[in-house]
This record gives C-alpha cells, structure tokens and sequence, in this order.
C-alpha cells in the first residue's frame, strides 16, 4: 500500500541529518509503540544520525517499552526533520515545538480531517500507526533493521489499538505484520501479563463502575466518576479511563461510554462500540477518533447527558436497521 508515499517518507529520513519523532498527549499504547519501535529502528538503520522521540507525557500503562529523550531546545527543530506519529491534529501535538520544524511528515492512522506536514500518509482502515511503521520498514529491508526491540515495541502498538486484534480494524495484514514481528524472538505472555492484568487494588474501583453503571433503553451503557471519588479510590488518569473496559462483553448493549472528571471541571468522554461507529458522535461533542474506539469533552452533566440520549438514539436506529449483532 501507498508504495509510493513510503520511498518519500525514506527519502526525507535519508536526507535529515536530525529526526525528531513526536506523537499525541497523553499517549496509548499505539502512540507510545511507534515511536519508540520507530526510534530504535532508525538508529539501528542510521548510526550516523541524530534520532530522537521527545513527547511531553508518558504513559504508565505502556512504561515497561522505555522512555523518551530529554527535551531538545528550540533551535533544535529549525534544520530538523520530525514526524508526527498518530496524531490526528496540530492541536493533539506532545510537543510545543513541533511544528516549527524544518520539515513535518504526518504518519497517521486516524481519519485525516486536518492535513499538516509536507507529506501525509494516512490510512485510517489500518488497525494502528505502529503497523504502518512496521510496514514501513519491512518494505525495504536494504535500508531499515530491525531487532528484538523495536519489534516489540510495534507489537504492543498494534496488540493494544487493536484490541487484542478483536477490533474490526484487524485484518489479514495485521496479522501477517504481527506474524513477522513475532518472528524476531517476541514472547507474549509476559507483554500480555504486563499489559492486561489488574493489580489487587482495582477491585474497588471495578466495584463502583458495576455499582454505578447506567442502561439505556437501547443498551446504552455508561458511568460518571468525579474527581473526589477517584482521590478516594486513589486512582490515576489512565486508572480512571480504565473503567470503560468493565462495560464491554454486555451481550445487546452495543456502545459504552465513561465519564470522567478532569482537574478543571470539564469531563473526558471515552466512547466505545461494537458494530456501531460512534466517531461522528464524538465529534459533536469536541472529539473525534475511530469508528468504535473515540474521545470527547463534555462542559456539565447537562451535556453529559444529552450525549448520552444521542448515543441512545444513535444505537436504537442502528439496531432497528440492522441484524447480526446479537
């Protein structure tokens, strides 16, 4: 796929003697896994250059797969190539001096609503960018290498956004990609361990979501946790959003949502979906995302739940329009 658009995205790489990696805030597993995985394959494939990953946050969840490099300072960027990785927006940037880069290439799997960069390669049916980089470099193996490292770090990527490859994105060259990445001596079990098993200290916080679950009349699922009862629970913000896993495996209940309450008031809305695409609903409401996998930002309960009455809608047209989905 897009053979052509790869040559040129090697070429820029070949023609900088600085890149600059840099992916969305607060990043997932995906966003974490294409950079670094991409870090560790270009100074394998490039010793001479200087390559970097700078982001302004990190993720706990993913912690394990390593960590950025210190912040570079500005004038660092002006003869500098960066690419962006998984990163729909300008405005999603995790790095304040991104786009004052010499030169800016978008690698995304999100749908491209705002163009950016003198390249973009885009491809919204891939189930995560950190596929399309293994593509990437297994595309032209004269010029990239890849080891044990990187390989792992692209396998979480693509485990984690697609779901454990459950989600409608995987498809058979997902899993070939996945095959090929396994092949350099990866060991899921470990990574898996690492990645999907809860700590003890869960358990309440998993009480209060099946406490405090909500069901619409279409099967509409959702839950709101403010800020004082996440101190109480002693949770994190990726602990918090973690809440919207309990919901799904509902059998008729096709969209999820969670609520949670940010520092400032507003609320972060996680939408997730089997069969039906909840992106446009999302979009509505300041987000955006997947087709079943999508973010938001809500301003009071109030719009809270109007978005919920939406998704309510949303879900009894799809299933009076539709079979199948159980």
């Amino acid at each position: 796929m897009n053979e052509e658009i790869k040559r040129a995205i090697t070429e820029k790489i070949r023609s900088a003697d600085r890149v600059i990696l840099c992916r969305h805030v607060r990043p997932d597993g995906d966003a974490v896994g294409s950079s670094l995985g991409f870090r560790r394959a270009l100074r394998l494939s490039f010793p001479e250059k200087e390559i970097y990953s700078i982001g302004t946050d990190a993720s706990d969840y993913v912690g394990f797969l390593g960590s950025d490099d210190p912040a570079l300072p500005e004038e660092a960027y002006e003869n500098a190539l960066v690419i962006l990785l998984d990163t729909a927006t300008p405005d999603r940037a995790a790095n304040p001096f991104a786009f004052t880069a010499k030169d800016i290439v978008k690698i995304d799997h999100h749908e491209d609503v705002t163009p950016y960069g003198s390249l973009q390669w885009v491809e919204p049916e891939r189930s995560a960018t950190s596929e399309m980089i293994a593509d990437l470099l297994f595309s032209d193996p004269d010029t990239y290498k890849i080891d044990l490292e990187a390989a792992t770090d692209l396998f979480v990527g693509i485990v984690t956004d697609s779901g454990r490859f459950r989600y409608s994105c995987t498809s058979g060259e997902t899993m070939r990609i996945a095959g090929r990445l396994m092949d350099f001596g990866i060991e899921t079990e470990p990574i898996y361990s690492r990645l999907f098993l809860d700590d003890f200290g869960t358990m309440p916080y998993r009480a209060y979501v099946c406490g405090n679950v909500r069901k619409t009349e279409n099967g509409v699922l959702s839950f709101y946790i403010d800020q004082k009862t996440q101190k109480e629970l002693g949770l994190s913000r990726e602990q918090a959003s973690d809440g919207l896993l309990y919901m799904e495996g509902i059998r008729d209940c096709l969209i999820w949502l969670a609520f949670i309450e940010n520092e400032d008031g507003t609320i972060r809305v996680r939408l997730r979906s089997r069969f039906v695409t909840v992106n446009g609903l999302a979009s509505r409401y300041r987000g955006g995302g997947h087709d079943r996998a999508s973010g938001a930002t809500v301003y009071s309960l109030d719009e809270m739940e109007a978005l919920i009455a939406e998704a309510d809608e949303l879900l009894g047209e799809y299933k009076k329009n539709n079979e199948g989905w159980v």
